[in-house]
């Protein structure tokens, strides 16, 4: 598309087109992801914790020349970008509602069937199905991943092309007024509205007023799909004037519905499901076993029905069903190496998602992607697969092995780089040396129909089964959560000491260094030495610097805390040995009623004095100081005095030392959300960052970041008088069946937790644990909860709050956290 078009599609309030033939085919709104600088359109999006404006130049700088800025806020930048001779500028009101109307008008253009889908859950895995079961007769388009927000939408429909004969759009929404907005982008002919729960009930006055919000997106449909089942969505919509004329294809247990569940059966993995339509019975089986799967498989069941599937064919199909990824997974690999599995699905959208998590990864220098041939983009092989060559370039891959027959006819398209070719999955199987992956990171990526499951079972490391899952996305959604809560001048510290919690210093760092976070702080040397091993460029500071350590911390260019005269001599010293060009940034820690470690109020003037002579090589970076309480309200008034403390002192430092420069640091996370008065220059973001708050307020704004989950080893049959574990302590009361998982206070698990006083999430059901917690098992009371051996178990995680099991051992986050052994696995993962 021309600038010139895009020109007569975005309300504009001042428009300066220098290359008004210029292509404008690749909408961008986030500027890690940059694919194709020559065809990308950049909108600078105003948020509460961000200005897309802070990019812009950045990406002249790559190549963009089309840009859509905020009257309001980018009027410096926009000043900028018009003495530039080569470039497009659009300023508008709204860069959002610009971006919306530029992706309706593209929808318009299309007479495609266009499914519409929302609802409280099971949005994605509902969409995602459904291109599994129309993907052999139809070219679909969908949303990547779980593209439903105000952006996501415009992005997912802006993929519509001549090729595709059906598009399938997911929408969700958090607050009144949204859904209209969603409306008028996918303007969906068929409506699938999944179910209604209490996600953001917080936010609608009742549930009715939130599903008569989710229903504005099917103002225009011919025809709506839902169970009637779910009485609150049928009567709601039996309420609304306005869809009393719209065809409702229904399904549900009620004889008066077009497909009648009649039954369902869980046998063995899978679910029979039978079904009634037109007269006729049909079994339906899905090889799943839990209620939501059955549920978003009749919701795909009764779309095929109206698109006139027999159901024989739509059995068949329901059979081939494989699980969604809704999430892009980090394994540790075979040989030392890296392993991202993104292997369900692949579009161009989601390899650049794919490469940026590739990318800020930093363990290992080489970087490999295992791609599949990719299907249905409506782009010509040789241009889509340059493209393909161009972005893994661009993002550092240095060796691609490519896997199917269009890449191996286009195999010229990568040239440029190290690359292998293979016909099929089974020829890269029996004829690669997977000995060769050595010590690199392999991100494998592949459209589902290539079965990529078992090059990633050849490649992932054999392990235990007691894993903590680390969720990204949660961290990067509580990191911004703070930043929303400070000024957009404070910088924001991050803390990684202690293995990040828990949850892998290195790949918690990466994701902190992706999303630009200012500082990084260790414990010890040796972690911040293991960083910079890593990739880690961001300044360091290390909080308990050992003398023995100096050297090293010198050498990999890392920031000691400096709380004592005889460390301040000390490293002095040491810098006079190994650091001879200028002087070296260090820290500054005052004691201001924690009496940990830190210089003391009478101890300033000699301080500033030693600071401020001739001949010292120190700079100082920062000065600091720890809260001792600043949960605890009802030690307000000693955070208070504290604060006071370090105000005055801070200010005398800088006094004595001639300089107003440094920045001055007091807040830790509960601090950040009590005491923003105190945010001064920067603020330290610790266990806040993980997922955990002391207040309830806070707490309902963070999301869980870390899951130990394990499986069931083995069931057990208990006769009433029968005892578990060593010492036989425990006694069955009654009759009982004990699971045995793998999981012991080896892996982490407090021995406090036994005999009753800890509990294990076995689906949405609570089980105790019993017995005495052994070294690599435990044992769980599981009688009258349906579940089998292998079944998952979580420790803590989602449904079972971190802070109860701390409770419940009689210890705090923080411990349970960090007590996680080195022998489970880490597996990261985000959207």
């Amino acid at each position: 598309m021309k600038a010139l078009q895009i020109d007569q599609h975005i309300k504009s309030t001042d428009t300066l087109l220098h290359s008004p033939e210029s292509e404008c085919s690749v909408l961008l709104t986030d500027s890690r992801r940059l694919v194709d600088a020559n065809r990308s359109i950049f909108f600078a999006i105003q948020t509460k914790r961000n200005s897309g404006c802070r990019y812009v130049k950045d990406l002249y700088a790559k190549g963009v020349r089309n840009f859509v800025l905020p009257f309001s806020d980018g009027s410096d930048t926009a000043a900028w970008l018009k003495t530039r001779s080569d470039t497009n500028l659009w300023t508008v009101d709204n860069v959002v509602a610009a971006l919306q109307g530029l992706a309706a008008w593209h929808r318009s253009q299309y007479s495609i069937p266009v499914v519409g889908i929302t609802g409280s859950n099971g949005k994605t895995i509902v969409k995602d199905w459904i291109v599994q079961m129309l993907s052999s007769d139809h070219h679909v388009v969908s949303s990547p991943k779980s593209y439903n927000s105000q952006i996501g939408v415009p992005l997912s429909v802006w993929q519509l092309n001549d090729d595709c004969d059906i598009a399938v759009f997911e929408a969700g929404i958090s607050e009144t007024g949204e859904m209209t907005a969603l409306q008028h982008i996918i303007d969906p002919v068929i409506g699938i509205f999944t179910n209604i729960g209490q996600a953001h009930d917080e936010n609608f006055l009742t549930r009715g007023q939130k599903i008569a919000e989710k229903l504005q997106l099917f103002t225009h449909c011919k025809v709506l799909i839902y169970c009637t089942d779910h009485k609150e969505i049928h009567n709601v919509l039996s309420e609304k004037e306005h869809f009393r004329n719209l065809e409702l294809y229904t399904w549900g247990s009620a004889a008066d519905n077009r497909v009648v569940l009649l039954r369902s059966e869980v046998v063995q993995k899978s679910t029979h499901l039978f079904v009634k339509h037109d007269g006729q019975e049909y079994e339906m089986i899905v090889p799943f076993v839990d209620r939501a799967s059955a549920e978003n498989a009749m919701h795909c069941i009764t779309l095929l029905f109206y698109l006139g599937y027999d159901g024989t064919e739509i059995a068949a199909r329901c059979r081939k069903l494989v699980p969604v990824a809704m999430r892009l997974e980090m394994n540790e690999g075979i040989n030392n190496c890296l392993l991202i599995n993104d292997s369900y699905s692949l579009d161009l959208n989601s390899l650049a998602i794919a490469l940026d998590f590739l990318q800020y990864d930093n363990q290992h220098f080489r970087r490999t992607l295992i791609m599949s041939d990719m299907l249905q983009t409506g782009l010509d092989d040789h241009e889509l697969y340059t493209q393909v060559a161009s972005l893994a370039q661009m993002r550092g891959v240095s060796k691609f092995i490519g896997i199917g027959e269009a890449l191996s006819r286009h195999q010229s398209c990568f040239d440029g780089m190290h690359s292998l070719f293979f016909t099929s999955v089974d020829e890269f199987l029996q004829n690669y040396d997977f000995s060769s992956f050595q010590s690199e990171t392999i991100l494998v990526k592949g459209a589902r129909k290539f079965g990529f499951e078992t090059i990633v079972k050849a490649l992932q490391r054999k392990s235990h089964e007691t894993i903590m899952e680390v969720n990204l996305d949660a961290m990067v959604a509580n990191l911004n959560y703070y930043r929303s809560l400070i000024k957009p001048t404070t910088k924001l510290m991050a803390m990684v000491k202690a293995s990040s919690y828990g949850a892998g210093k290195v790949e918690v760092a990466s994701t902190l260094q992706y999303n630009h976070v200012d500082y990084l702080t260790v414990a010890y040397s040796d972690e911040g030495v293991e960083l910079r091993r890593n990739g880690i460029t961001l300044p360091i500071m290390v909080m308990n610097p050992e003398e023995e350590s100096f050297g090293d911390i010198i050498r990999h260019r890392l920031e000691p805390d400096i709380y004592s005269f005889r460390i301040l001599e000390a490293f002095s010293e040491t810098v006079s040995l190994y650091h001879k060009d200028d002087k070296y940034p260090v820290h500054i820690e005052f004691d201001t009623g924690m009496h940990r470690l830190g210089f003391s109020g009478n101890e300033v003037e000699r301080l500033a004095a030693r600071l401020k002579a001739f001949n010292c090589n120190l700079h100082v970076e920062s000065v600091f100081s720890h809260l001792a309480c600043s949960e605890d309200p009802d030690m307000d008034w000693f955070t208070r005095q504290q604060i006071d403390r370090f105000s005055a002192w801070s200010q005398a430092l800088k006094e004595g030392i001639g300089r107003n420069d440094v920045c001055c640091h007091i807040l830790n996370s509960s601090g950040i959300s009590r005491f923003p008065e105190a945010q001064m220059d920067m603020v330290r973001l610790g266990i806040g960052l993980y997922g955990i708050a002391p207040d309830e307020a806070t707490q309902a704004k963070l999301q869980p970041v870390s899951r130990l989950k394990t499986r069931i080893s083995q069931l057990k049959k208990i006769p009433e008088g029968d005892t578990v574990g060593y010492n036989r302590r425990w006694v069955a009361k009654r009759d009982s069946t004990i699971a045995i998982l793998s999981i012991g206070y080896a892996d982490g698990l407090n021995r406090h937790l036994g005999y009753g006083r800890g509990t294990v999430a076995i689906g949405d059901t609570m089980a105790p644990i019993v017995g005495s917690v052994c070294m690599d098992m435990c044992f769980v009371d599981v009688t009258g909860i349906p579940c089998r051996e292998g079944d998952e178990v979580e420790l803590f995680g989602s449904a079972n709050h971190l802070k109860a099991i701390s409770e419940a051992a009689d210890t705090i986050p923080y411990e349970i956290l960090t007590s996680v052994s080195p022998r489970v696995k880490r597996v990261y993962y985000q959207q």
